[in-house]
Order: C-alpha cells, then structure tokens, then sequence
C-alpha cells in the first residue's frame, strides 16, 4: 500500500491539466477564503467596538489566519468579546490547517476519508508518506485537546485570583490558543511585559508556543517511541535545534542587553533571566515580548533577525525556512568544507533533493524579504530601515513581533505586509509549486562545471 500511495502522487501531478485542483492551490485558496471570511466578521457592527475600515479588518483577518499576531488596531479595545472570539477562531483554523479540521470533521461523520482528502492533509501537514496522515491526524487531535485544555487550567490558576472569574477565564482561554498557535495576539497593548519576572506565566506561555512550534509529527513520534535515540533523524534534528536555537539566543541576547537599562537594565538577575529566556524563544514565530521591542540595540535586533528567519518546525503552527532547513544548510555546507561527498547530519547522511529543496527555500525566502524591503523603502522611506527590516522578517517568519511600525505604516506597506505574511504561511516553496508547470523532463543533457565563489 504504501508503494502504491507513494507513485500515484507523481501520475496524478503529471496528468494535471492546470493547476487549479493541485493541493498547494487549494490550500493557498483556503486560507485566502478564510481571510475574506474573517474579514467580513469582524466588521459585523456586534464583533467591533466603534469604526473598524476594511484595510484593517482585512490585515487583521490576515494576521490571525496566518497565526502572525502583527496589529494595526488594538485587540482589547477595538473588538467585543464576540470579535475576539472570531480572532480566536480564526487563529485556532489557520495555526492547525483548514484542510486538519476538514479531515477530522469527516472522520467523525463518516468514519473514513478519501485519498484525494488524505493527499490534501498530506501537503497541510508536509508528511512524506500518505500512509502517516491519518494516524498523525488522530495524534494530533488529542494531543491539542490536552495541551490547550491543561494550557487553560495553568493559566487560569495564575490570573482568576488575581482577575476575577469571568477576566481570568477569558483572559486564559485566550492566550492559550494564542500561544499554542504562536499567534501572538494579546489583550494588553504591551503584550505580557507586566509579567516580565513572572516564573509561572514565562514558563506555561513559552511551553505552550515551543510545543506548539515544534511540529505535530514529532510529537506523534515522541509519544510513540519515547526515547531519544529511537526517534527519526527529523525528530531529533528538531528537538536538538530548538534546544540549542533557545539556549544559544538567551546566551547572546543577556550578552547583548544586560546593561540596556530599557530592556534587562532595570531588572533582577531573575527578571533578566526569565525575559532573556522569553525573548529567545518568542523569536522564533510566537510574537509576544514582554520587553519593549523598540528599546533593543540594534545587535539585539540583528540577532532577532536570525531567529524569526529560522523559525521553528514543519508541519507546526510556527513558520520561517524551518530549524531543519537551517541544520541541513550548515551540514551541506560543512561537507562541502571538508570535502565529503555527502551530507551528514547526527551519523545519518542527507539525500541530496533535502539539500536543495532547503537550498531552494532559503533562497526564495531572502529574494521575497528583500523585494518586500525594497519596496518598503520607497513607500515607507520616512521609517527607519532597521525597523522596516524587523517588520517584513517578522510578517514574512509569522512571528508578530514589531517595533511599533505597524500602525504607522502606509496603505501599500501594509498591503505589503499582508502579502509577506500570506506567503510565509503557505510556504515559499509552495509558492515556487504554484508559479512553475509541472511537467516530466525526459532530456538529460550533458554536464558541464560552472565557476563559482
């Protein structure tokens, strides 16, 4: 069986005519549908506390589906509780995939799934194997369940005393789909700055969003095989990266910030630790903060550039080129620095078309980032060009970070923005699927060597 689900793939793209049932096409339609949709929601006269313009009911809308967390309104005063509620739905659709809850309404109404249903997943998902899917699905089902359910209970332990029930609730159920998702959305215009030294909320948000990010399969996987050596070499790719990623950004940005009396100066050795950890982590597409961003050094900005291009994991509710996208680059490069004919990685060697389906990403993500930057330059020209830069990384990694631009951005800056966070949910290689006509290629033509470097 799956040698069949594994060749059927290539004849079905084969024999397409257009492009308009492929799976990337009618994922990029959902979530552009879905957009529309929010949109039009939240403009409802019930979801809107006074005048909200169709610009921004659109970026809005666009920023929750794409689990982005970028803001040209406030989301505490400008939206009722049923506005916020559709924020949450909205989040919660786009950050899992249109096409996950598709399949698990399906399965509860009948029982079983088509494979044409199965193959979409499949790309929502980015599995390999068809054969995977459907248990992936299951795991991920419970598993959402759990950790939003136990996110909510935490939550609300640290803030009904201190809110009230109703507030508490709320407030909790809130920031734990929002975290989970790594949406970033908040109910404070400062995020979670006035829990900068709190253990207790540093430590649920952060393990909301990094289990999140990290990837529904390896999780599946850890649930089953429960032993590190054990797991696969993307597995352990991914819980390696995000180990060293978390502690190697603390490391730096203590290094970088602890005299900054804006950001860590003013803190507790605790209070440092505790922010330096939060803004290591967040970094890398959950997009709360809980110092002010706008404060950093422009060092510390650099290195937030690199964190919210890596991202966090495929197949998760995080995005950016991927952890494993960056490990494969280093090992690529690092063979090629040695001379080795192949690509290793933790004992285990890369098949080459990993290495240039990470090469291909990596590229088309820096050619989008600098043609949104450049075009930012011109429209926005007024702004600084770091904080223009910070801005189209963070849309573009879906992080939702900002250094306060993004209201004062004009009508095509924001549309630009939209944009960026669009593509960096559906992926640059998906895009790089829709502008290409496949086809088969049954000319091999003769090598020969390029000059290079």
């Amino acid at each position: 069986m799956k040698q069949w689900h594994q060749t059927i793939r290539p004849r079905q793209w084969q024999n397409q005519k257009s492009l308009a049932a492929s799976p990337p096409m009618v994922l990029a339609g959902g979530f552009f549908v879905l957009i529309l949709l929010g949109a039009a929601l939240l403009l409802l006269p019930w979801s809107r506390v006074g005048p909200l313009s169709v610009g921004d009911a659109l970026f809005t809308a666009t920023s929750a589906v794409t689990v982005t967390g970028l803001g040209v309104v406030d989301t505490a005063t400008h939206f009722t509780y049923l506005g916020q509620g559709i924020l949450l739905l909205l989040i919660q659709l786009g950050g899992l995939g249109f096409m996950t809850f598709g399949v698990l309404v399906l399965l509860l109404l009948a029982g079983r799934v088509s494979f044409s249903h199965q193959f979409l997943v499949k790309e929502s998902l980015n599995q390999t194997q068809l054969s995977d899917v459907m248990r992936l699905v299951r795991h991920l089902a419970r598993f959402v369940l759990i950790a939003e359910g136990l996110g909510i209970v935490l939550l609300a332990l640290c803030w009904v005393p201190q809110m009230g029930w109703h507030k508490g609730l709320w407030h909790a159920l809130f920031y734990t789909i929002s975290a989970f998702n790594n949406a970033g959305f908040a109910l404070s215009s400062d995020s979670l700055s006035q829990y900068v030294d709190s253990g207790p909320v540093n430590l649920i948000i952060t393990a909301l969003f990094m289990t999140g990010g990290i990837g529904f399969a390896v999780v599946s996987e850890l649930a089953q095989k429960r032993s590190y050596n054990r797991l696969s070499l993307h597995s352990r790719v991914m819980l390696l990266g995000t180990l060293m990623l978390a502690l190697g950004g603390m490391a730096l940005f203590l290094l970088i910030e602890w005299h900054n009396p804006a950001t860590l100066g003013h803190l507790s050795t605790g209070g440092k630790l505790w922010a330096a950890w939060f803004q290591s982590v967040t970094a890398r597409t959950a997009g709360f903060n809980t110092i002010d961003m706008s404060a950093m050094t422009p060092a510390a900005v650099m290195l937030f550039l690199l964190l919210m291009l890596i991202g966090a994991g495929p197949g998760s509710t995080a995005s950016g080129i991927k952890v494993t996208t960056f490990a494969v680059l280093l090992a690529a490069t690092r063979a090629f620095l040695l001379r080795r004919p192949q690509t290793k990685l933790l004992n285990r060697a890369v098949p080459a078309v990993s290495v240039f389906k990470a090469l291909a990403v990596t590229l088309l993500s820096l050619m989008l980032i600098f043609l949104a930057v450049f075009v930012l330059a011109i429209s926005d020209h007024d702004k600084p060009f770091l904080d223009l830069c910070f801005e189209v990384v963070s849309a573009f990694g879906t992080v939702g970070l900002t250094r306060g631009i993004t209201p004062e951005l004009s009508a095509t800056g924001k549309a630009v923005i939209m944009v960026m966070m669009f593509l960096g949910r559906v992926g640059p290689l998906t895009l790089g699927f829709l502008l290409a006509i496949p086809r088969v290629h049954r000319v091999r033509y003769a090598e020969e060597p390029v000059a290079i470097g």
